[in-house]
């Protein structure tokens, strides 16, 4: 099955209301279950991350292969989504929770504007955790299959991708964070450490 194909699947069990974990989808210990990890879609298998380009701030080249080694997860925004806004202090407290262990919160927003637009949103509303990127002409996005905002993706350190969801959610909350505690104990701890301070 295709990235697209996969990805699709899952945001249409989204609006079905949620997949519950399949048995031969458990490896070593099985995540945390309930209402938060039914609304996280799993992937079954996990699918390789797309190998689109997007960008740093300074306009630098990015891949989410850069980020092999850690546990991802990949956020689709932008800041004229106000659910999207609503959520982003949650995302930059979870870096802030996480990013030690191994967790990097990759917010990539749509927004043509580019860096001007985002720094300035960045700035007005406090952020001080997240690495914010760019992807203006949405390659990353369609490239997933976003169709709706926020959209995000959770990828595990080999560079998987294991879990999505459409909408906000509340990120640096008990179950959200117990949720992608596992994945870090899963295989991402020890490059979390290697990286330690990036991003919080």
């Amino acid at each position: 099955m295709s990235i697209r194909k996969a990805l699709e699947a899952a945001i249409l069990v989204l609006a079905l209301g949620g997949l519950a974990l399949p048995a031969a989808a458990q490896s070593k210990s099985t995540p945390p279950q309930g209402p938060f990890a039914e609304d996280f879609s799993l992937l079954t298998p996990p699918v390789p991350a797309p190998l689109e380009v997007f960008q740093d701030l300074d306009g630098a080249p990015v891949r989410l292969a850069d980020f092999k080694g850690d546990v991802v997860l990949l956020n689709f925004w932008a800041t004229w989504c106000a659910p999207c806004v609503r959520e982003m202090p949650a995302l930059d407290r979870l870096q802030s929770i996480l990013g030690r262990e191994g967790l990097r919160v990759v917010a990539v927003s749509i927004d043509r504007g580019g860096k001007q637009v985002v720094a300035r949103f960045a700035k007005r509303i406090g952020l001080q955790n997240l690495a914010l990127y760019l992807d203006p002409k949405s390659a990353l996005a369609r490239a997933f299959g976003v169709s709706g905002l926020p959209a995000t993706f959770l990828i595990d350190a080999e560079g998987r991708v294991a879990r999505a969801r459409l909408g906000a959610a509340e990120w640096d909350s008990h179950a959200a964070v117990s949720l992608i505690r596992y994945y870090l104990k899963e295989g991402g701890g020890e490059s979390g450490m290697r990286n330690a301070g990036a991003g919080d």
